[in-house]
């Protein structure tokens, strides 16, 4: 069985999906094979991913409630059914994507009798609610409920301070993880004569992303993690170590060696980093996006003065930019 999952992974390091299914509206399901590895290369990875899946990608949740006249967790109101605890872990389990990098604001105000659901949250153009019959509580008799959410993005799991609220806001323990599980497995085929390996991993999600879109997130995000190394230069020269004479390894000047490390960090790494990684504010992040920067490649074809010409940037949001590029990755825009 394993020779028929392996089908044309055999040449060049490749992957395709072998499974995916939806289990509901919100858990999908993906299962993968990449291959051909040399032996012990499989497990490395499946490790690197089986920890940056559920570490390392953002997601939406509701963090607080803001429920008026409301002052305790575990008060009651006379003509809703569930009580104020019951409906903030209810807001808890809704799955939210969000496309903001900032806080966002949702509503609820409803006049009953009515069951309410998700699909009566009021959200921003920038977030989409997953599963809209999401159960919230039952207004049993005619009462109005009015309450604010927020919503953020963030990775992890967040739990709340609830000192740090007043009365009528009430924090939400938020889980931001859209990855539900991560599962990995290693088989070794021969091909050749030589022993090679496949790795097969398995992506269960929330539903806010397909298990293909995580898989690509995660390896985006691994790569971010090594670029400053390969940005590094090393530039002192322990000049009382003596060097050997004789070494199998061809000698390149150290000049050249970086040179092709920038070029390739130009070319390969940053085609695959979002600009989600700068970490802009709202408005120089969508003003990109509008222009078709989506990756940092796609920034690098832009000068200081093009940026100025965008419509609605503005020098304050070209001086983010170029801080944001600085600090993330020690790159320098040209003037012109």
């Amino acid at each position: 069985m394993i020779q028929d999952e392996i089908g044309v992974l055999t040449q060049i390091l490749q992957w395709r999906c072998i499974e995916s299914r939806m289990e509901s509206k919100r858990p999908l399901y993906g299962r993968f094979a990449i291959s051909p590895f040399r032996r012990g290369q499989a497990n490395t990875v499946g490790i690197a991913m089986r920890r940056a899946l559920p570490n390392e990608i953002e997601g939406a949740s509701i963090t607080s409630a803001e429920i008026k006249k409301v002052r305790h967790e575990y008060s009651t109101i006379t003509g809703i059914r569930e009580s104020i605890h019951d409906i903030l872990i209810n807001l808890k389990e809704i799955v939210i994507k969000s496309d903001s990098c900032e806080p966002q604001k949702a509503y609820i105000s409803i006049y009953g009798p009515k069951k309410v659901t998700a699909q009566d949250i009021k959200v921003p153009p920038s977030v989409r609610i997953i599963d809209d019959t999401q159960y919230i509580t039952t207004l049993t008799e005619a009462i109005s409920l009015d309450i604010e959410l927020n919503i953020e993005k963030d990775c992890g799991y967040r739990i709340e301070n609830l000192q740090g609220y007043k009365d009528s806001i009430f924090p939400i323990d938020a889980v931001f993880m859209p990855i539900r599980n991560v599962n990995y497995s290693v088989h070794s085929f021969e091909i050749k004569e030589k022993i090679k390996e496949i790795l097969f991993l398995e992506i269960w999600t929330d539903g806010s992303l397909t298990p293909k879109e995580a898989l690509y997130e995660a390896s985006r995000n691994l790569i971010d993690l090594f670029i400053p190394l390969i940005n590094s230069e090393k530039r002192e020269i322990n000049s009382g170590v003596e060097e050997p004479k004789e070494s199998n390894t061809p000698s390149l000047p150290f000049q050249l060696i970086s040179s092709d490390m920038r070029e390739m960090t130009k070319d390969t790494a940053f085609k695959h980093i979002f600009i989600d990684q700068l970490e802009l504010p709202a408005r120089a992040y969508n003003c990109l996006k509008r222009v078709d920067v989506h990756t940092i490649a796609d920034l690098l074809n832009y000068t200081e003065n093009d940026l100025v010409k965008i419509k609605n940037f503005g020098r304050k949001s070209v001086e983010q930019v170029l801080e944001a590029l600085k600090n993330r990755f020690s790159i320098h825009l040209s003037e012109k």
